[in-house]
């Protein structure tokens, strides 16, 4: 049973040594991956989901529960403990959304046989994450990026119940980010966002600060940031329905542009 992923520190783009020898990522913890663009956070989270073993060009290591990761979460599928959700999802197949977690319940399944409840308990789950609802019969190939997004992430943790998750900038693509935290969050697994959003890291555990492609430091998250992010939930809560009035061909009077001026 995985416990503990430990990330040591390589080296950044100058060829120097990271400033962070090594983090610890406990079960149940919430991480965000911060730093400017061309600062290495993409990078970061390919060497956790590669395992790296001084084999990528930043020479860092990955380590299950102290040790290097079993053979066998690299070569066999089916084992690897890592889900990764990225911007970019291209699917190769036209099943409808239904027939796609179906086939994935059923390789996931031990005997097979693939429980009707899970499936729906999947489409729940991405339906509070996208204001798009996400239907059996859609082709997955006719999903928006945000419908995409909402159901690899639901699929990863409901059917995949993959213990570590790692999310590439998941609020550019139209996920309710503040309920995938209140979500994920009742789920005792590992998640990693690489974010720009000044919400998620707020709430996060901790944060690992990348420069130049290397780790600079790492910051816990205390009660005054949390107190931050409220405020920044209430502003953002204010923009989220501008925006969906703006988009259902709503108008704005005066006295409430110059409310919120």
């Amino acid at each position: 049973m995985i416990e503990r992923i430990t990330l040591t520190g390589g080296r950044g783009k100058d060829g120097q040594a990271e400033r962070v020898a090594s983090v610890d990522f406990a079960m149940g913890n919430v991480v965000s991956i911060v730093g400017p663009t061309g600062s290495g956070k993409t990078t970061l989270i390919n060497d956790l989901e590669l395992f790296a073993d001084g084999s990528t060009p930043t020479g860092r290591r990955v380590l299950i529960n102290g040790v290097t990761p079993a053979a066998e979460y690299r070569d066999d599928p089916s084992r690897n403990p890592i889900a990764l959700i990225t911007q970019h999802t291209n699917f190769l197949s036209d099943l409808p959304v239904g027939d796609f977690l179906r086939i994935h319940a059923g390789v996931r399944s031990r005997d097979g046989v693939v429980a009707e409840t899970v499936v729906a308990q999947t489409l729940a789950f991405a339906n509070q994450l996208t204001g798009e609802p996400v239907l059996p019969a859609l082709r997955m190939t006719e999903l928006s990026g945000g419908q995409t997004r909402a159901l690899l992430i639901a699929d990863a943790v409901i059917i995949g119940n993959a213990p570590i998750i790692l999310l590439d900038e998941i609020e550019n693509a139209g996920i309710y980010r503040m309920k995938a935290l209140e979500l994920l969050r009742q789920y005792r697994k590992i998640f990693v966002f690489v974010t720009h959003d000044p919400y998620i890291p707020l709430l996060s555990d901790f944060r690992v600060v990348m420069a130049a492609g290397a780790m600079t430091k790492v910051i816990h998250s205390g009660e005054a940031e949390r107190r931050l992010a409220l405020r920044v939930r209430t502003a953002d809560d204010l923009l989220a329905g501008f925006r969906e009035r703006i988009r259902s061909g709503g108008e704005f009077s005066a006295d409430e542009l110059e409310a919120v001026a």
